[in-house]
């Protein structure tokens, strides 16, 4: 083994993002990476019966691109190579708010969007070239390995599907990245460890999606349009996202069970019940390409891998694994992209001094503990939401960032910071600076009545001026 690794091998069970994320991240630390996965990675991009959500929108937050990028140089350059395109999402895209249209300047929240299958294809393209990676496919973990007298696990057997042969894995380090179907709670349980405490609330959101051509004669100012529901009782909302090819992944959701149909009528009445009817206005000369997808596993999931201090050594879980969101927040690809610098930060500092994996966890748990906060905070708008209810102070968080997001409408910098916040390149607090506090305070002490028109008869916003593309 070179010295500058820290171990001989790692082993990843599941080809998830976020376990195709940690096999990039551990090819840094580890002389050897194998990544287990039950599935079949395609040979060109497309849905594979493993990911069954691939089908709907997948959004990378400007986050999630600038770590793709940092480790995988040129990645965003391969995602134009294959017809995907920028897009400056507050200058070429729509956004109703429940407080009303947002507005639209050159900014410098610009990605290169695409779908779930061509993402995964380019990332798992570029790891097939790292020499050190070894990827097995048609295979699961179904056990672990121990070695008990110093509380550690050594490896895992896997079993190879449509097969009877199986076989023994040692490691150094074992990642769990299977996401939210995890075993690590039964596995713990069953060695004689304590199980995590768990969190879910779920406010019974479900989706449809599907696939259609942009049309030929489209000459909207536009690239995207994202369309809130509004709280507590407007449940619809909807987004047409661009993807490679001129493409558009056109998905909308309902909120407290006010699911969305599965056939087309149903799909494009629902589509024309939003708040705003421009995304049905769009698609409804648009040509289908794909069947309508629907979705209803939504619920937020939280395990709190940081409040156990008897764990074994050897043995990790990231992603949806540890967490997973309400997927309508678009944080989930960009969340897995920062567990895995995490886990790089970890293995520098702290690896392999024992209780490896409880520094690993408190540091996991800094970087969920934000999104988890914003996604929760926003299901507990709705009235049947379960897993609790919002105290006092998320109710004031409510009212506070209805008033941000208000001032947004006429003040571009605040609408900014919102941005910034939601994609995850500011902290939170970054919405409590004086300057807005104080603005907020003075639109508390004015009545509504004097301030606001019907949000859904505003203007749409047009396009100020062509996004600057100096990369």
């Amino acid at each position: 083994m070179s010295s500058n690794y820290i171990g001989d091998h790692a082993l990843v069970m599941g080809g998830s993002m976020a376990g195709l994320f940690t096999a990039r991240i551990l090819a840094d630390h580890f002389a050897r990476v194998t990544l287990v996965e039950r599935d079949q990675f395609p040979e060109q991009p497309q849905l594979r019966s493993g990911v069954p959500q691939s089908s709907h929108t997948h959004i990378l937050l400007l986050k999630g691109q600038q770590i793709l990028e940092q480790l995988f140089p040129g990645f965003q350059s391969e995602l134009i190579a294959r017809d995907a395109t920028w897009v400056d999402w507050i200058n070429e895209g729509l956004m109703l708010s429940p407080s009303g249209w947002q507005p639209r300047f050159p900014s410098a929240f610009q990605t290169v969007p695409c779908s779930r299958p061509l993402l995964e294809w380019v990332i798992y393209q570029r790891l097939k070239t790292i020499p050190n990676i070894k990827i097995i496919e048609n295979a699961q973990v179904k056990s672990l390995l121990t070695q008990a007298e110093i509380h550690k696990i050594t490896g895992a057997k896997i079993q190879f599907k449509d097969s009877n042969h199986s076989q023994e894995l040692m490691a150094d380090l074992i990642v769990d990245a299977t996401g939210r179907q995890s075993k690590l709670p039964q596995w713990l349980k069953e060695l004689g460890y304590p199980t995590p405490p768990e969190t879910v609330i779920n406010s019974f959101l479900g989706y449809a999606s599907r696939c259609y051509q942009q049309p030929q004669d489209f000459k909207a100012d536009w690239k995207s349009i994202y369309i809130w529901a509004k709280p507590p009782f407007d449940k619809r909302g909807g987004l047409i996202y661009p993807i490679e090819k001129k493409r558009w992944i056109v998905t909308v959701v309902g909120n407290n069970r006010d699911y969305p149909p599965q056939d087309e009528t149903g799909f494009l009445d629902f589509t024309r019940s939003l708040r705003s009817p421009v995304i049905y206005e769009a698609i409804k000369t648009a040509q289908p390409l794909s069947p309508i997808y629907t979705y209803r596993g939504t619920g937020n999931h939280r395990r709190y891998y940081e409040q156990l201090s008897d764990l074994p050594d050897g043995l990790i879980a990231l992603g949806d694994a540890v967490c997973t969101f309400n997927p309508v927040y678009g944080q989930g690809m960009t969340v897995a992209a920062l567990g895995a610098l995490t886990l790089d930060q970890c293995l520098r500092e702290h690896y392999p001094q024992t209780q490896f994996p409880q520094q690993f966890y408190r540091q996991l748990a800094k970087v969920l503990n934000q999104p988890w906060l914003m996604a929760t905070g926003e299901d507990f708008r709705w009235p049947a939401t379960e897993g609790g209810k919002p105290n006092r102070m998320t109710k004031l968080l409510h009212q506070y960032l209805d008033q941000i997001l208000a001032l947004g409408v006429k003040h571009p910098k605040i609408y900014q910071s919102f941005v910034e916040v939601m994609h995850i390149t500011k902290p939170a607090y970054t919405l409590f600076h004086p300057e807005y506090i104080l603005r907020v305070f003075g639109r508390w002490i004015v009545s509504q009545e004097a301030q606001e028109v019907a949000v859904e008869d505003q203007p749409i916003p047009k396009l100020v001026s062509e996004s600057s593309r100096s990369r």
